[in-house]
Formats: C-alpha cells, structure tokens, sequence
C-alpha cells in the first residue's frame, strides 16, 4: 500500500503545469524595475540655484542678498505652476542651513553637499517643516505649528517653515500667523509658495520679500528638453521638441511630464515624431492649421470648411482649431510689426505667417483678431462644436477680403467697385433686371449717389504749405493737424510733393496719414519725404519763438520795468492783445461842422 502512495506523493511537482498552462513564474524585476523609477520631473529636479532655468533675476537678488548678510526672515514665492515654488523653497532651506567643514554660514553655492543637506532633500530633517496650507486650513492648526517657533532648532542653524500653497489658508490662520511674522524669533525663518498672489492678504504680503518667478521660455525649455533626452538616451524631433515648449505655456514641469509620455510614443532606439507628439497632446497639424489660415485671409470659405472637416475627421478639437488660428493671426501681425525673426517657429511656418502678414493691412489683421476672439467664445458654448466653427470659418472668409472703412469710403468717392458688395447688373434697363439689381445691389448704387454730391466741387488747389495746413483745418483732422503743426519742419512744396525734417517724437506714420489724407482731398496722389535736416521751423516752434519774443518785449517795455521794480515778486503770467476801440467815420463830420459854427 506504501508503495502506491509513492507515485501520487512525486505526482504533486512544483514544477508540473498548473490548470491554466504553464507555470507562471513571479515577475520580480519588472516589478522591482518599474517601482524604483523615477519620473523625468523628480529625476532632474534642480539641486543647486544654478540649475534653476529662466529665474536668474531671483537668483540674482538671493545671492546678493546672502553675500551682504541682509538675509530677510520671510521669503514669498509666487508663479504659475511647475516653474520651481517649491523647488526653490527647499533650495532655500538648504542654502540658510548649509554647513560644511569649511563653510559654516549661509550660502547659495550648493555644488558640495553639505551635513544637512541630504536629509532636506529627502523630507526628513526636524528642523524644516514642509507643510501643505490646502490639508491644513485651520486657525488651530496654525497655532499648534506656531507654539514650536519659539524653541531653537536642534541641529540646523535656522528652524525654516516651508508652507505651500499658502492662499489656501483661512482669515483665523493668517492672523495667527500674522504677529509671528512681524516679530519672528532670530531662528526662525519662513518660506510660503502660492499661484494665487491676489489671494494672500496685504498684511502678509508687506512682511515677507517677495519673488515673482517668471514662466521659463520656449528656447529655454526646448534647451532643458534635449539635455535631458540625451541622458535618457531618446531621439525626439526638434520639432516635436518645440510643440512640447509650446503646450507648456512656462512651465518647466508641465513640458518635462510630457516628455516623459513622449519618450515611450517610439520602440527604444527609435526616434519620437513630431506627428506622434502632436498626436499624444491633441494638437491639430500646425503646418495644416496654416493652410487653413491662409484659405480663410484669401476668401476661400469652401475650401477652409473641407480643411476644417479633414483635420476634424483625425481628432482635432475645434476649440484649439480656433486657438491656432488665433495664433497665426497674432504670429501674422507680429512678423509684420518686428520680422520674421520674432517668431518662434520653424523657418518654413514662419516665412508662410511672415508672407500673410506681408499682403494684408495691419486693420484687417486686427479685424480677423475680434473675430477669432468672438468665435472661441462660440465654439466653447454652441452645443455643436462642429457646425459652430464652420460658421466661424465662414464668416472669416467673408470679412477677411472686405475693406476697412477708410478704404470702403475712398472707392465709394472714386466709385471703384467693394469686393463681397454686388453691383448692378450689366443688363438691359427692363425691369425685370431692375427688380434682381435691387436684392442685392441697392445699397451699392445709394452710396456712390449719397457721396456723389460732394464731388461735383472743385478739388482745392494746393500752391503752399500754408494752404496744407489751412487745408487740414478746413477738414478738421484735429490729431493730424497737431501732429504737422509740432513735427513737421518744412523743406520744400510743389505741386504734389512735400520735404520734411521729422521734430524729435514726430509718429513714425505722421508721412504716410499725411499722403493719405491729402490723396482723399484733393484726389490725386502726393509724395510726402522726411528728410534728415535743413527744415525751417514747424509751426509749434515758430508760436513759441514769436511768444518768447513777445515777452521779452514786453519786459523790456519802460512802464513794466518800472511796475516790476515799484512791486518786488511780479510775475507775467499771461500776454493778451486786447483790440482797441475804432471810431467810426461818420461820427466825424459832425464834429467838424460844430467846430466850423
């Protein structure tokens, strides 16, 4: 019987395959490998001020501020997220308490780890408290906080309370904390982080010095992005690379988390697209977007609808369609107002934003601007995000082809025909014809009629450039005939030509208003040059020599130096020409003939 239990006893191998299959054998590396990983945004975490990126001007004042001893008890850092609060909080609490062997004061050079530093880095020194002011709101617990101020720290130079997010607090917490602060003992120091500035109260804010750390710049996160990708040992585009610094909007943290989910978009060793980083964010092709952009600033709504619909079909939001366009647009005018080197994008994108900005007015582009400004708001609220930015693209479409005002007028006045306003038909006076030209064209024909009128009168002839000026004093252009009379220093005039020396501070458009205006008013075009010098006096300058020369004649006048002298402290404070009274002719012959009789 023994002998037959023995082959059941073997039968029960550890090895043999289970219900399911084979063995499952516990996958303790990979478990060990993915718990100890450490994401790209704690990894390369700052560990010295100088790996702070975009903050030098803080830095900066620190480190003055640490070589002088006028080292300030309260520290407020605010900005928007992930640019480094909480970073340089804790670099700041390692700096105020940073002792070697051959430094025994503060200092911000942190290069050298020093005896307090690794337990500040790791949480778990006693002499600085990291608080978060979202979980502990309270007036009590600020005051069970505050009863440990007043003990010395056990092993640190300074006792340093790190309280993050710190608006978060209540009125009760800040007032407690408030009278603390003002009359803090010499061990304590103070460091509160928070992107809510407007939120903390005055009275805090007054007692604490304050830094504004600004949002890291794209370049500058594009910089931080390819270092870390080659310790990593990842291949990432340029361009994706800029699409990540773009999505970031300043943030340091935001662009290296994102690079951590890009990385793992390609197999190891393989390069990580631009198309699969958009992808990953849900961006819409930007070189599409540009298409999109100049189908609607050339009038083609069909066109610009079908481009909306592809890039929709492959995930697109329309809400960020709208933000694109927005950015175009603003790209669109920035390259038109400073280069093409302002923009911050590829060569290509950019010269095609460039080129836009080059064939359409600065008005039409700010026009396009409020439209797209309205047009979000649109799409964020209509029920069909769809159909509202077809409506959108539409109504773009239309307005970006039309002119501005002063345009519509000039070709009403010369009769010129209005792109996207129908003009009569060419037909026979039926009327038949008479009734279609009124659905669409009536308004066209009443205006050139309305205007008509003025037309009928002579242009004025212009022989001088004192008839410009009385010119534009007949037209009451106010703001241009204050500009000519204080910047322009006359030249020389003729028939359609214009010199001028600029005055310092004359508007950079002051010669091109000029041509226009003169263009609209006498219809026929002018050339208006500023030239470098040898202009005569503007007209504002002429004023105030001939007053300056006035009243040195009246100063010099016998019975006001007399008046001056009899009544010490006299000043003239004005000179008036006041009219004297005529006599009339013929109040004269009377009196003749009285003295005849």
């Amino acid at each position: 019987m023994a002998e037959d239990e023995a082959p059941e006893t073997l039968e029960r191998d550890p090895n043999t395959s289970d219900m399911f299959g084979e063995p499952a054998a516990p996958p303790a590396a990979p478990a060990e490998e993915s718990a100890a990983y450490t994401v790209i945004a704690r990894k390369y975490r700052p560990r010295t001020f100088d790996d702070l990126y975009g903050q030098e001007a803080m830095v900066r004042t620190l480190r003055n501020a640490f070589a002088s001893g006028r080292i300030a008890h309260a520290f407020m850092l605010t900005g928007v997220r992930g640019v480094g609060k909480t970073t340089t909080a804790r670099l700041l609490a390692r700096a105020l308490n940073y002792d070697t062997d051959t430094v025994h004061e503060p200092s911000l050079d942190l290069s050298q780890e020093g005896r307090h530093c690794r337990a500040i880095i790791e949480g778990r020194h006693m002499d600085v408290l990291e608080l978060d002011a979202a979980s502990r709101t309270g007036v009590n617990d600020m005051r069970e906080l505050l009863d440990g101020v007043r003990y010395a720290p056990v092993e640190a130079r300074y006792k340093v309370y790190i309280i993050d997010e710190v608006h978060m607090l209540s009125t009760g917490a800040f007032n407690a904390l408030l009278k603390t602060l003002e009359e803090p003992p010499p061990h304590a120091k103070f460091i509160f982080a928070t992107t809510e500035i407007r939120k903390v109260p005055v009275t805090i804010l007054s007692r604490c010095q304050r830094f504004d750390l600004r949002r890291v710049e794209p370049d500058v996160i594009v910089k931080n992005l390819d270092m870390i990708a080659g310790k990593e040992g990842a291949r990432v585009e340029a361009e994706g690379m800029l699409l990540i610094a773009r999505a970031a909007e300043g943030s340091m943290r935001d662009a290296q988390s994102m690079l951590d989910q890009a990385i793992v978009q390609a197999q190891a060793g393989e390069t990580v697209t631009a198309a699969s980083i958009r992808d990953m964010l849900g961006l819409a092709d930007r070189a599409q977007t540009i298409s999109l952009f100049e189908q609607v600033m050339r009038g083609q709504a069909g066109p610009a609808v079908e481009t909306f619909r592809t890039l929709y079909n492959f995930g697109a939001e329309p809400g960020q369609v709208m933000l694109d366009l927005m950015d175009h647009t603003h790209g669109a005018s920035v390259a038109k107002a400073i280069g093409v080197q302002a923009l911050t994008l590829p060569k290509e994108q950019a010269a095609r934003l460039a080129a836009i900005g080059a064939s359409v007015s600065a008005g039409s582009l700010s026009r396009i601007w409020q439209l797209l400004l309205k047009a979000h708001e649109e799409v964020r609220r209509a029920p069909d995000a769809a159909a509202a930015c077809d409506m959108a693209l539409i109504r773009l479409a239309y307005a970006a082809d039309l002119p501005g005002p002063e345009e519509a007028l000039r070709r009403l006045q010369s009769g010129e025909p209005i792109p996207g306003v129908p003009g009569p038909s060419g037909g026979g006076g039926g009327g038949g014809g008479a009734v279609a030209s009124m659905g669409g064209g009536v308004s066209a024909q009443a205006r050139p009629m309305a205007v008509a009128q003025p037309q009928g009168e002579a242009a004025p002839t212009l022989q001088s450039f004192a008839d410009v000026m009385n010119l534009i004093k007949a037209k009451r252009d106010i703001v241009l005939q204050l500009d000519v009379e204080r910047y322009v220093r006359p030249i020389s005039f003729r028939q359609g030509a214009i010199e001028y020396e600029p005055a310092p501070g004359a508007p950079n458009n002051l010669a091109q208003r000029l041509v226009g205006r003169l263009k609209e008013w006498t219809g026929q075009p002018w050339l208006v040059a500023a030239r470098g010098g040898g202009g005569a006096e503007s007209a504002w300058e002429r004023q105030k020599r001939e007053a300056l020369e006035v009243r040195a004649e009246v100063e010099a006048d016998p019975f006001v130096t007399a008046i001056m002298q009899a009544f010490p402290g006299t000043e003239i404070l004005s000179i008036r020409n006041i009219p004297l009274p005529e006599t009339s002719p013929a109040a004269e012959p009377p009196e003749d003939e009285e003295d005849d009789e």
